[in-house]
């Protein structure tokens, strides 16, 4: 008997286009034999499910259910294609969690301190994981450039600490420029972290659960054309994106060890994209993504491909996994 999957897209916060995008690659490429698949908007002022028409049905939070025509549907499992919050950040995941409802994604607390930067990183120091020396500041704090510049010198990554697909990130190469960048980071999160600026070869590695086993994917190489890989360059094609990357066995190795370190220490399950810059021939860790793009241009799509697994088992593989929990 086909298995009845609500994809779940939207969000809210600024990635909700990108998270549209990855959703409905996932509804197009799931095996209609062995599924239905339901596409599922999820904004703050409606969750609904969205027809081949464009027809929408309100979703029954109670129990995350469904009536169209007077038929009530229920889902087997939910595909989490929501980048940044509500997918990202643990909310729904631990609705999920508590309707009993199985989910592709991680769980809650994992959810919920990987996608906080400051946290994620503060919690791996201890199991050797190397970062950029970092600076915190919350809304309201008095900003001090002098002591920013003594921590993590110049030029310096100005970022939001709870967001994604570099909204709210700044390169700043002088100090009178960093009240500026403060202000921009604060327009997506309430609080921020200013980081060291790694000079290196920036990779990104995707770990995933694929068979019940942890599988570490091609690594792929980011070359921005812009200053840095900011958003232009991650969706308006102004990077490259070598998988697998140019770089040594090595670095590769090393790579491959930390990311699948760090994909366990944490207790992770479903899709994970770390990113890297290397420093003096170690791996920095700059952040984890828990819910990556899943658009055919991503990263982790592509480093799948390089390894044989196409989109169609990669997606089969997810449901199949979340339905084990």
């Amino acid at each position: 008997m086909k298995k009845n999957i609500a994809i779940i897209m939207g969000g809210y916060s600024s990635e909700y286009q990108i998270s549209l995008k990855s959703g409905n690659v996932v509804y197009n490429t799931l095996n209609k034999i062995k599924y239905n698949a339901y596409r599922i908007h999820i904004f703050k002022d409606k969750w609904v499910f969205v027809n081949d028409m464009d027809e929408e049905f309100p979703v029954d939070k109670n129990d995350f259910s469904v009536m169209v025509n007077e038929t009530r549907i229920t889902f087997d499992c939910v595909f989490n294609a929501i980048h940044g919050s509500p997918g990202e950040d643990g909310f729904m995941q631990g609705y999920f969690e508590l309707i009993g409802m199985p989910h592709t994604s991680c769980n809650m607390y994992q959810a919920a301190l990987t996608f906080n930067k400051r946290d994620l990183l503060a919690s791996l120091k201890p199991y050797g994981i190397k970062t950029a020396e970092s600076f915190y500041l919350n809304l309201g704090d008095a900003i001090d450039e002098d002591a920013i510049v003594a921590k993590v010198g110049l030029p310096c990554f100005v970022k939001a600490n709870k967001a994604g697909s570099s909204f709210g990130i700044s390169k700043v190469y002088k100090k009178e420029n960093l009240k500026s960048a403060i202000e921009n980071s604060f327009k997506e999160d309430n609080e921020i972290i200013i980081e060291q600026f790694l000079d290196g070869v920036e990779v990104s590695v995707g770990v995933i659960s694929y068979n019940g086993e942890t599988k570490v994917l091609p690594i792929t190489e980011i070359v921005s054309e812009n200053d840095f890989f900011d958003y232009a360059a991650k969706y308006e094609g102004k990077s490259q994106e070598i998988t697998p990357a140019r770089i040594s066995k090595d670095y590769e190795e090393k790579t491959r060890t930390m990311a699948k370190k760090i994909y366990e220490v944490l207790g992770m399950t479903g899709f994970s994209r770390s990113e890297f810059i290397f420093k003096n021939d170690e791996p920095y860790l700059l952040e984890m993504n828990t819910v990556p793009g899943l658009t055919n241009e991503s990263i982790l799509p592509q480093q799948a491909h390089e390894a044989g697994i196409s989109m169609e088992n990669l997606f089969h593989n997810a449901i199949e996994e979340a339905l084990k929990k």
